[in-house]
């Protein structure tokens, strides 16, 4: 384990079949206005809308409802969503969905009280909060972000082409999350199969980096195993409730920042799909599985020792009379034959990305350089082009 470092973890998780009933639990620690956000409508039409609406007016609260939050949330939306929470004086924000739910409540919170723009504040010079947060709350209906349980906030900028993720600290994290594995059942497949392979790709971020020794990665072996496992049973059988909730667990612990302790961390992938998303409003998860494999084919080399790792134990792949570098590849193709299997995009040019986007998504792109190279932007259009 590299470095010093600190470990805490603000959100209260509520996990299981019964868990919405610790909504009364939650409710009386705040003040009486919530504004219920949620998405387009599917909690209509399942049933979890009623229900949340019964417990919150059972314990007295008035509603203010922010319906409408689209998969990328956009810096609209966030503006709509201040507007709400600062002419109801709310008390409560609680985030109904899967992670763009999650994600805008939290850039709401942070927005409420503060007079500047948030798309200049936090999205572009990066800076904390400074003002009074609202508190979220979460009730997860699509896993794979693990917004339940930390405090990231992505928005896209259409105007700017820009799709960024902003990570708060402590303050910012959901005050609870509750989690239902069988709220998950209803998604369509192609919903199910993006968020598992976001839950995958989280991992992978924080696995490809470092040389050391580390207690972290171990964890992430056995995470993504585990998604592997389950997706695949999850593929055949929806709702198989232990493939399910194994994959819901994991998502959470996948990015609540325990497997980044101790070491460094990559996101390129993110990075580059962030920019891919900014330009198609592409579903995140699909952008991300166009992406990965032309990116760690290009990073292989650098990380032969880590990759060659990943092959053995994460995909069982024996390393007998090969070289390192074929071990390392063929666990790539490994990983490729999975996401085959899922039914994932793995062409941006399916995604709607043409070739004279290819210099723009690459501009958008944030270089970082906590992965095993830092890329050069002639770097991130070879990987784009790759990616076509």
């Amino acid at each position: 384990m590299l470095g010093n470092f600190s470990y805490h973890n603000a959100t209260k998780l509520y996990f299981g079949e019964d868990s919405l009933s610790y909504l009364n639990e939650e409710l009386p620690k705040y003040g009486k206005n919530v504004q219920l956000i949620y998405g387009g409508g599917s909690i209509k039409k399942n049933g979890i809308y009623d229900e949340i609406i019964g417990i919150l007016k059972e314990n007295g609260k008035e509603i203010f409802e922010d319906a409408g939050v689209m998969p990328n949330p956009t810096v609209e939306k966030l503006r709509e969503g201040v507007k709400i929470a600062r002419e109801n004086k709310i008390d409560l924000l609680l985030a109904v969905g899967g992670g763009s739910c999650c994600d805008y409540a939290k850039a709401v919170s942070v927005s409420v009280n503060c007079e500047e723009d948030p798309w200049e504040k936090y999205y572009l010079r990066f800076e904390e909060p400074e003002c009074e947060i609202v508190p979220v709350g979460c009730v997860l209906t699509m896993t794979g972000t693990g917004s339940e349980m930390n405090g990231g906030a992505v928005i896209t900028n259409h105007e700017s082409k820009l799709k960024i993720g902003h990570v708060f600290g402590d303050e910012v994290m959901p005050k609870f999350s509750i989690l239902n594995p069988k709220y998950t059942f209803s998604l369509p497949k192609k919903q199910m199969v993006a968020g598992i392979y976001d839950i995958f790709n989280h991992i992978c971020e924080q696995y490809f980096s470092g040389e050391d020794d580390n207690t972290s990665d171990y964890i992430a072996e056995a995470l993504m195993k585990s998604v592997v496992n389950s997706s695949l049973i999850a593929l055949e059988n929806p709702e198989d409730y232990e493939a399910r909730s194994n994959i819901m667990w994991t998502a959470t612990w996948a990015l609540n920042t325990l497997i980044s302790r101790g070491k460094s961390t990559d996101w390129m992938v993110h990075m580059i799909g962030q920019s891919v998303g900014a330009y198609t409003d592409a579903t995140h998860g699909m952008t991300l599985a166009a992406v990965s494999l032309p990116y760690y084919r290009f990073i292989m080399p650098y990380g032969l020792k880590k990759f060659k790792r990943f092959a053995e134990e994460v995909w069982g792949i024996r390393a007998e009379d090969k070289s390192d570098r074929e071990v390392a590849e063929e666990g790539l193709l490994a990983m490729e034959n999975w996401m085959k299997k899922l039914g994932l995009t793995l062409k941006i040019s399916e995604l709607g990305v043409t070739e004279d986007m290819i210099e723009g998504i690459a501009d958008g792109t944030i270089i970082l350089d906590g992965g095993y190279k830092v890329l050069t932007h002639e770097e991130v259009v070879k990987i784009l082009r790759e990616s076509m």
